[in-house]
């Protein structure tokens, strides 16, 4: 999702963020102008899974854990304190952890400014089941802290509405998190994990104030009393056309090691085309990119002008793969044959998609579940050579073999981008090996919300193959972020795991790679995991792509904040 998606080293008092002196002296003020597309999914830190938004809630609320901001890859990516003191180590084998919160620490309050406390902390995980919108990332916390099951099965018998959530909330414990004083929350676990603390850096774990639980959770009267722990907060928010960060004056510089917090305002505008966007940001009238990117053609034109202020970055996600709809009868149920999927695997040519999305600079072919980036990512293919070519001839071989003949696909795609060319791509493939394709677009904003992950259109048969993509939902060790949700069924539906697919020998390799004793150690078990899941052929991977991002000549220490996969906006500053 953008989802996704996952620093031993802290900044100064007054939160350098890194590589400072080689931006030059931080210089402060001035409004930072960011252009986007859409607006942010959810302003709720609980609620929000968009990997854009991130952005935004590093400006306006503090994490439990974090990641310094940088431009070094193994650097941006080590979990650092943020609220927290330091990364707590795990006791009581392996199964409970315990938070200190920092000093000086504030709400930006209506009352005024307010430290934030281990109260706070066990709030905001028991919003995350809330009857009226439920987090989107929840499920990882909900499975995995004692007791918080049960929390939330009583929760969801509770009437949405103000009143009664603010009352359950208030009366019933998660008996796994304990709050013995205002610094010091402990978290049990139901079994070892070794990402709970990577989780604890989500938005999904921030702390809340008491005043929210007297608005519906996100709802305009939420985002019209927002309370901000981070640098800024929200002055104005004109959905789908503008939002404005004003400095959070309960903010205190000394308490925030990752935050420096340089320009004044942050304006974010909304609407625009990334060719556009980009016009804007090369002519020096905008700054920074929200939910845009360049374009293919933009990113050869940089890259041909060696153009310092375009950088890319590898996001640990899959950015294209196609999955196979095994719950249709079409074709008399050929694409439950796993020999048609494995005909498939070998019919398209992945390298022809990595030119269609701009080039090796930009693109690279994957065979697995889990991309570059990520903790058990190993070059490897189980179908033909890791170059990815297409081999038509090994398909119709395979095809003829599940005594297979004329077989013809439904294939949604979005309309957007280029994304109808890497379909148009795939479809030439497919029908090199002599598979029909039936291509048909779908609007963007309906594509997973309304048509991927509505249950009917799958098992009635509305599509058979579908391109989709994958961020894991933090950084590094991030492999269950990527393999709970989509490769996992225990009998209650995942939105993205398509077919309810699963696999009791992964799920097994996953427990023991989440108990492992050493990243190395996990890294071959999550290895196993894809290729094992790779063994049933529940999908083709294709490509990954890298993140591209480019900045305004004006924009200094432009360093990437790993979550958000874009530069830091609170670390940024403005030389003009």
């Amino acid at each position: 999702m953008v989802a996704v998606a996952a620093i031993g080293l802290t900044g100064c008092a007054s939160g350098g963020g890194g590589g400072g002196d080689a931006a030059g002296e931080p210089q402060t003020g001035g409004t930072l102008k960011v252009l986007a597309n859409g607006d942010v999914d959810r302003l709720d830190p609980q609620l929000t899974a968009y990997v854009p938004v991130n952005s935004v809630v590093r400006a306006i609320s503090r994490s439990i854990l974090g990641y310094e901001s940088s431009n070094e890859v193994d650097k941006r990516v080590e979990l650092t304190g943020d609220l927290a003191t330091e990364v707590p180590e795990p006791t009581n084998d392996g199964l409970t952890y315990t938070i200190t919160l920092r000093d000086g620490a504030q709400w930006g309050a209506p009352d005024g400014a307010r430290a934030i406390v281990a109260s706070d902390v066990e709030r905001g995980i028991k919003r995350i089941c809330n009857p009226h919108i439920g987090a989107a990332l929840g499920g990882y916390f909900i499975n995995l802290i004692d007791g918080m099951e049960s929390f939330c099965d009583g929760f969801a018998k509770v009437a949405p509405e103000v009143g009664p959530m603010k009352d359950y909330i208030e009366k019933n414990d998660i008996s796994g998190i304990e709050t013995p004083d205002d610094k010091t929350v402990v978290f049990t676990l139901t079994e070892p994990a070794s990402d709970f603390t990577s989780m604890l850096s989500l938005p999904t774990a921030n702390p809340a104030p008491i005043e929210v639980l007297d608005y519906l959770p996100d709802s305009p009267e939420y985002r019209n009393n927002f309370i901000a722990s981070g640098p800024y907060t929200v002055a104005e928010h004109k959905p789908d056309v503008s939002m404005k960060f004003v400095r959070n004056e309960a903010w205190d510089a000394k308490s925030d090691p990752l935050r420096g917090a340089y320009v004044d305002e942050i304006q974010m505008t909304m609407g625009l085309e990334a060719d556009a966007a980009m016009q804007q940001l090369q002519a020096g009238s905008a700054d920074l990119l929200f939910d845009l990117q360049p374009s293919p053609a933009n990113i050869q034109q940089l890259t041909t002008a060696n153009d310092e202020k375009f950088s890319t970055m590898e996001n640990g996600g899959i950015d294209q793969f196609l999955w196979f709809n095994t719950k249709t009868d079409n074709n008399g149920g050929a694409l439950q044959k796993l020999e048609v999927r494995q005909a498939i695997q070998y019919a398209i040519d992945k390298p022809a998609v990595v030119q269609v999305m701009g080039g090796e600079d930009i693109a690279t072919v994957t065979n697995g579940i889990f991309g570059p980036g990520v903790n058990g990512y190993e070059d490897f293919s189980l179908y033909g050579d890791k170059s990815g070519k297409a081999d038509p001839e090994k398909a119709k071989e395979l095809l003829a073999k599940a005594g297979v003949e004329n077989l013809t696909l439904k294939f949604p795609y979005r309309n957007l981008g280029t994304q109808p060319d890497i379909a148009q791509t795939v479809q030439a493939s497919l029908e090199a090996a002599g598979i029909t394709v039936e291509l048909f677009p779908v609007p963007p904003t309906d594509y997973y919300a309304n048509f991927m992950s509505n249950v009917e259109n799958t098992t009635g048969g509305e599509w058979d193959v579908a391109l989709v993509g994958w961020s894991p939902d933090w950084v590094g060790g991030a492999a269950r972020s990527v393999f709970q949700p989509q490769f996992t069924f225990d009998g209650t539906p995942q939105t993205y795991n398509y077919v309810d697919y699963n696999n009791d020998e992964a799920n097994k390799l996953a427990t023991e790679a989440l108990s492992a004793a050493t990243p190395e150690e996990a890294g071959k078990l999550w290895h196993q995991v894809d290729e094992t899941v790779m063994q049933d052929s529940p999908i083709v991977s294709i490509v990954a792509r890298k993140k591209a991002n480019y900045h305004s000549a004006r924009v200094e220490n432009f360093e990437i904040y790993a979550l958000a996969q874009n530069g830091d906006w609170t670390n940024v500053w403005l030389t003009k």
